[in-house]
């Protein structure tokens, strides 16, 4: 029995189904943790969080027990032993565990309890809970393992403290969303912590997973519910904890207390780590995007040069009849501010090209909206045609309060691999731009200054496809038009309650149709960061074929 301990929290990315790579990066970080007694990874660290269905295939699991096994012969000539999150299969049943690497082999594993089965998670459908777990004993201490979803309950940290743990190491895979890290810590751990005496330390992955994001923020608060240590959110970080035994049982010594991202920084945050792992882990040389002289396209830009770096980043500006002067000068000095390329690229010649090819059918019939989207998707074959023909990605830029109610162009300004924008509604982009101009996140690539003239922040919003376009001529205000849409979208709440908060009825009841009928576009729409608990696709799934209104 020993009555100190240090235990390195290893605060890492991961890629998924890069086993291998993943295995190398936690030995490094082992071979880094010097004297300490203990490395701790977080959730499915070996695979990959979340793998999905990847975790059915059996070689997959094959090779994951495999790199497991020779990840602990690493230990046998001493040095820190591991806590390595991965998949098991125990009795013919899959689980979501972590095992205890020490002495060369696998000295014990612990499966996770509680399956979350909501919002973005599924795992109720890929592995078996295992049981309420016991604690593992190293150096004589007698550790809780509850993984993740496992501290959102009080049965499991209850059950640990019963069966005589002495301290809780939670190892997770908690993707960001807004204000998750103070539910995290003041909502669960503390509790967690108080209503057991024992201290708890929190350990979170870093990095992009497609539409996820996860912002690390890893910490360890003690038995009395204060916080001892806190690492740093949205970069990598390995941190060795020191631990003691009191007359009152084990408590962490105060260490570093990092200072996390506020908003709307930590938004922003969100969206550059996002896009720069989906960029990098798809092996794309770099982004290209049409640049209007509008505020979406300016803030994606400058997210994909704080994601990549400017030198990655090709703006493309794609004027039409329609477009002002004003714009193609805004766009110039955005990309000027920025540092990336910028090419000019009209469009009038594939617009006449399209008016005469239609002439025929479109005879003696007044022009509409059929003809703005005719603009949108000669927009969109252009800026595809150069992804493919030079390699980088195609980045779409229209912000969640545009998809909710359909004002996007599918095959148009919706074509594309990824939208940083997808979980923002308007009123975030202004307020992601305003803050950019201001500062650079400490995670950025891009220039140290503003991003973006002032002008494109003020100017009324437009998409420029016909004469004098604003985008109030067919839809509230902005801030009415979120504050409607966080209503029906985020809360489901119902008309009449909208109404009785103060809303319009006709607004509401036009707003709820329009964003019933645009669900088909969004079923097809590329994907982009979560921000909120309700983003579309993952969190908010709505039949397409619906007849029912609130209202």
């Amino acid at each position: 029995m020993v009555d100190t301990l240090s235990i390195t929290l290893a605060q890492l990315n991961q890629s998924v189904g890069d086993i291998a790579g993943n295995a190398a990066a936690m030995l490094a970080a082992r071979g880094r943790a010097g004297n300490a007694d203990l490395i701790v990874f977080p959730e499915m660290q070996l695979i990959g969080y979340p793998a999905e269905d990847l975790v059915l295939k059996p070689a997959l699991i094959e090779r994951a027990a495999a790199e497991l096994d020779r990840m602990a012969q690493a230990t046998a000539s001493g040095g820190p032993a591991m806590l390595v999150g991965s998949i098991f299969v125990i009795d013919g049943a899959l689980h979501n565990g972590v095992a205890l690497l020490d002495g060369g082999k696998v000295a014990a594993i612990r499966l996770k309890h509680e399956l979350p089965n909501y919002g973005t998670f599924d795992e109720v459908r890929l592995f078996q809970p295992g049981p309420l777990p016991e604690p593992i004993v190293f150096k004589g201490v007698m550790i809780g393992l509850p993984i993740c979803e496992d501290i959102w309950h009080p049965d499991v940290c209850r059950h640990l403290a019963d069966f005589g743990a002495e301290l809780l190491i939670c190892i997770n895979g908690s993707p960001y969303e807004i204000d998750k890290d103070t539910l995290r810590i003041d909502g669960v751990a503390k509790r967690r912590a108080v209503d057991t005496g024992l201290p708890l330390a929190y350990l979170n992955r870093v990095g992009g997973q497609d539409e996820l994001v996860f912002d690390g923020a890893s910490f360890v608060v003690n038995g009395d519910g204060s916080l001892a240590v806190q690492l740093t959110d949205w970069e990598e970080q390995e941190v060795t904890t020191r631990w003691t035994r009191t007359a009152n049982g084990w408590r962490c010594d105060r260490g570093q207390v990092a200072r996390l991202a506020d908003h709307p920084e930590d938004i922003y945050c969100a969206m550059v780590l996002a896009l720069r792992d989906y960029v990098d882990r798809n092996r794309f040389p770099g982004v290209v995007l049409g640049l209007s002289g509008g505020i979406d396209s300016a803030i994606c830009a400058a997210i994909a040069a704080d994601a990549l770096g400017p030198a990655r980043v090709w703006c493309v500006m794609l004027p039409s009849r329609f477009t002002g002067q004003l714009s193609l000068d805004l766009a110039a000095e955005c990309a000027a501010m920025i540092g990336c390329k910028l090419d000019t690229i009209p469009i009038a010649p594939a617009v006449e090209a399209f008016d005469t090819m239609l002439s025929g059918s479109f005879a003696d019939v007044t022009v509409d909206i059929t003809e703005e989207n005719i603009q949108s998707r000669i927009r969109g074959v252009t800026l595809m045609a150069l992804s493919n023909k030079f390699g980088p990605m195609l980045l779409t830029t229209g912000n969640k309060s545009e998809m909710s109610v359909g004002y996007a162009t599918i095959y148009g300004d919706m074509a594309g691999g990824y939208n940083p924008l997808k979980d923002a509604y308007k009123m975030t982009v202004f307020a992601i731009s305003r803050w950019r101009n201001l500062h650079k996140p400490k995670i950025g690539l891009g220039p140290d200054g503003p991003v973006m003239p002032e002008a494109i922040i003020t100017r009324p919003p437009s998409a420029e496809l016909r004469p004098d376009q604003k985008d109030e001529d067919s839809l509230p205000p902005y801030p009415v038009l979120d504050g409607i849409l966080l209503g029906l979208v985020e809360h489901e709440k119902s008309v009449d309650q909208l109404v009785a908060e103060g809303f319009a009825r006709d607004t509401v009841v036009r707003i709820e149709r329009l964003l019933n009928l645009a669900e088909y576009k969004r079923r097809q729409a590329p994907p982009g960061v979560k921000l909120g608990t309700r983003n579309f696709g993952r969190d908010r799934r709505y039949p397409i074929t619906n007849a029912f209104r609130s209202g």
